[in-house]
């Protein structure tokens, strides 16, 4: 027996955007190591300063709001949005001019 879908209503999308400082040299490792920290635990890169990953529903994406805190840099700002996958599909993105096509996010079936 097949499991059901999620429907888009339920998926939720968490986008960290930060604005980190990298004057000095110790400000450069502390928003490297927050980069490499979001990478680590699966979310890709949209821009430079905004990160993005996929989740089952609002309460899987609990962990990772203490996750993100405990690894916050000493200095500079944060933000957290999550919106359902609903509303991320009306995102319009422009690259060098050109409309860029979204694909469909590959919803994995464990069973």
């Amino acid at each position: 027996m097949a499991m059901p879908e999620l429907n888009r209503y339920e998926l939720m999308w968490m986008l960290v955007l930060f604005d980190l400082p990298v004057v000095e040299k110790k400000e450069r490792k502390a928003a490297t190591d927050f980069r490499n920290f979001l990478l680590d635990h699966g979310f890709a890169m949209v821009q430079y300063s905004i990160y993005t990953k996929l989740f089952s529903g609002k309460d899987a994406c609990e962990k990772y709001y203490r996750l993100i805190k405990q690894n916050l840099p000493e200095e500079g700002k944060v933000d957290i949005i999550t919106i359902t996958d609903k509303q991320y599909e009306n995102i319009i993105s422009y690259s060098s001019c050109k409309k860029i096509e979204k694909k469909e996010p590959q919803q994995l079936l464990l069973f």
